[in-house]
């Protein structure tokens, strides 16, 4: 039991309940004991020796989750896979990932579209797509780009501070 914990530890990080479900699950290579599932109690007892030796830790995990999952989810979507682990964030990783979630949305809309939409169709469509990642509504929003008019320069979007104003094409004023 402790060499396939070792097994799994080496090959990533696990947390302790994920870990324990694990060995749980499994049942021993002895199989002549009438219940071949391991006891709770050993389990236990093997998972505290681990922590304690330092191959188990559940800060290691979350930071190898949020470091994994950051660059491809939204806030909302690691706090609730590290929720599944009985796990959280603490304070200062949950404000960094707030602060750095609008451009994380946007690096993930590049990514996956590259253009703004041609229809407030498909615009809902990449939305539901940030969503689904996790992202926070308001950065879904601001990260979304809405489509050009055809023909015309883009102008500022009222709702996106970070736009830049549209330059003015023909100005009058300017000597020739």
């Amino acid at each position: 039991m402790r060499a396939r914990a070792l097994q799994w530890l080496a090959q990533r990080e696990h947390s302790r309940s994920e870990l324990r479900r694990k060995l749980l699950r499994r049942p021993l290579a002895a199989a002549a004991q009438p219940d071949p599932r391991p006891d709770p109690a050993l389990v236990d007892q093997l998972l505290d020796a681990l922590q304690q030796q330092g191959w188990l830790s559940d800060e290691r995990f979350v930071a190898a989750r949020v470091r994994t999952r950051a660059p491809r989810q939204g806030l909302q979507r690691i706090r609730a896979e590290l929720t599944r682990h009985g796990l959280a964030l603490d304070a200062d990783t949950a404000a960094a990932l707030r602060e750095s979630e609008l451009a994380r949305a946007r690096e993930v809309w590049q990514r996956r579209f590259g253009q703004p939409a041609a229809d407030a169709a498909e615009r809902a469509r990449q939305m539901r797509f940030l969503a689904g990642r996790g992202f926070a509504a308001e950065a879904i929003r601001r990260a979304v780009p809405r489509a050009a008019d055809p023909g015309a320069s883009r102008a500022q979007d009222p709702d996106n501070p970070d736009d830049e104003p549209a330059a003015d094409v023909g100005d009058d004023d300017a000597p020739r």
